[in-house]
């Protein structure tokens, strides 16, 4: 059979964002463990919820770089179809279109194709994931004041990879056999925003139906 398409070196390496790990030992570490214990009981529902006792601002920094870590790795599979050719604009579906800004390096959205466009995005987040004033990995160093709307804005953000990935994508996705996975990562994530209200729901549009659907399977 082929490569698997993690191991293939047709992929160009810009695009896939180095893992950012969360240290061993750490009070971050354990708090991933208890989510990966809790994802595998089934319930996501329940799985999202913030355990007893923690800090949110803690168990939200530790999900969105775990969601960071999911979102690069699913699109890692899929890099070689999303081109300059086949993607040239940041689409979810025909109604649903993104120009790139991040406030300070490009302050005017501008138009870009979908894998130029991903890759400002996986690497504004990295920026944002490797910052010690916003993500503090020390114990004990205090999250800033506008860390829930950075955490957000982050979110927000990835949510479009999700999209454009479902909507230009999924046929490729169903070809690698990846759709089970996918399907498990966005749940998860959705599920994890609607526990805390952390998307506007206008934003959530592009994948309406989808959400309809994997919430209604659960309740």
């Amino acid at each position: 059979g082929n490569a698997s398409p993690l191991l293939s070196g047709s992929r160009s390496s810009k695009t896939f964002k180095p893992k950012k790990n969360i240290p061993e030992g750490s009070h971050q570490y354990e708090l991933l463990k208890h989510a990966e214990a809790t994802l595998g009981s089934g319930n996501l529902r329940q799985a999202v919820m913030l355990p007893e006792g923690e800090d949110l601002n803690e168990w939200i920094a530790v999900n969105t770089v775990d969601f960071f870590n999911q979102i690069n790795m699913l699109y890692g599979t899929i890099t070689e179809f999303c081109t300059e050719s086949s993607c040239p604009v940041m689409s979810a579906g025909p109604r649903y279109e993104y120009h790139w800004a991040d406030g300070t390096n490009i302050k005017k959205p501008i138009k870009c194709s979908a894998p130029k466009y991903i890759d400002y995005l996986m690497t504004w987040v990295q920026d944002q994931l490797d910052d010690e004033t916003l993500f503090p990995s020390k114990i004990g160093v205090p999250f800033p004041k506008n860390f829930m709307s950075v955490a957000k804005t982050i979110l927000k953000r990835l949510f479009r990879v999700y999209a454009h990935i479902y909507h230009q994508h999924f046929d490729s996705v169903m070809r690698l056999q990846e759709e089970a996975h996918l399907n498990t990562s966005f749940k998860h994530f959705i599920f994890f925003v609607q526990e805390f209200s952390l998307i506007d729901r206008r934003e959530l549009a592009p994948l309406h139906e989808l959400i309809e659907k994997l919430g209604s399977k659960d309740r």
